[in-house]
């Protein structure tokens, strides 16, 4: 992924990302400026908000857990930047120092879940709204923040976690059409016009369903490992197993679009 890559290449990369939701790499070298690269080959970098940026570069993302710290950054189902306007088409995660074993990284595709519901609960869904924020996870009295010195250094800008957007909860996928849930259990805080009663147990079994083992995926990360995966399509989940390791990781996250049901 270092070299230039052909349009045609491109194309079959962008659609094989809308296809399955998360494509997989071994084995790349990549220089700061090569993953730039790379990822501006798909969309304007989205500059992330709240996570330390790696020195010198400020388009990419430090994903970092040392061996005496407990929480890790992302262990929990969820997709990322839902909670703009204009969420984020996807990410990409290079591995640059992984533990001996265990910090995998779970990843479950929404694309697939909607297809094997009922038709009756795809009837239900259409025309529903779901809420999305960054002010719970992110903002000063989030759960991150509020984790206190486990988390200092890794995030921070809690000013910035004022973002609330509304989206649809079925989206049709921009590249392959297909239809996708777009909630996830980390942003989403509700449902448009439904009380919280209502809302919390009608996501729970979509969440439930979406997590079933058919619809998901595990990747067990090696250095210079890449994962680029579709926020639109999946969720993705990193496993916190690795106590008393170092897990390092550089992302960078691309710009996305207003999404249609």
């Amino acid at each position: 992924l270092a070299n230039n890559l052909s349009d045609n290449l491109v194309s079959e990369l962008r659609n094989a990302l809308g296809e399955y939701g998360v494509l997989f790499f071994r084995d790349q070298n990549l220089s700061p400026a090569d993953y730039i690269s790379f990822a501006e080959t798909f969309a304007p970098i989205n500059i992330n908000r709240f996570f330390t940026h790696v020195d010198g570069h400020p388009k990419i993302a430090e994903v970092l857990k040392e061996p005496y710290q407990t929480k890790n950054i992302g262990g929990g189902w969820h997709t990322d930047h839902t909670y703009d306007t204009e969420p984020a088409m996807g990410s990409i995660l290079l591995a640059i120092e992984t533990p001996k074993r265990g910090g995998d990284t779970l990843y479950a595709n929404t694309c697939l879940a909607y297809e094997t519901l009922s038709d009756g609960f795809k009837l239900t869904l259409e025309g529903l709204m779901g809420v999305h924020s960054s002010r719970h996870v992110f903002g000063a009295q989030g759960r991150y923040i509020q984790n206190g010195e486990d988390i200092v250094g890794r995030l921070g800008n809690t000013e910035a976690a004022t973002q609330d957007a509304i989206h649809p909860l079925v989206i049709t996928h921009p590249i392959s059409g297909k239809k996708s849930i777009y909630v996830n259990p980390a942003f989403t805080t509700g449902i448009k016009d439904w009380s919280d009663a209502e809302a919390e147990p009608f996501l729970k079994i979509l969440y439930d369903h979406i997590i079933k083992p058919e619809h998901t995926y595990r990747f067990e990360w090696e250095p210079g490992s890449i994962a680029f995966w579709d926020n639109r399509a999946t969720w993705h989940y990193a496993v916190n197993d690795y106590h008393g390791e170092r897990r390092l990781m550089h992302r960078i996250t691309i710009e996305g679009e207003v999404l249609a049901a």
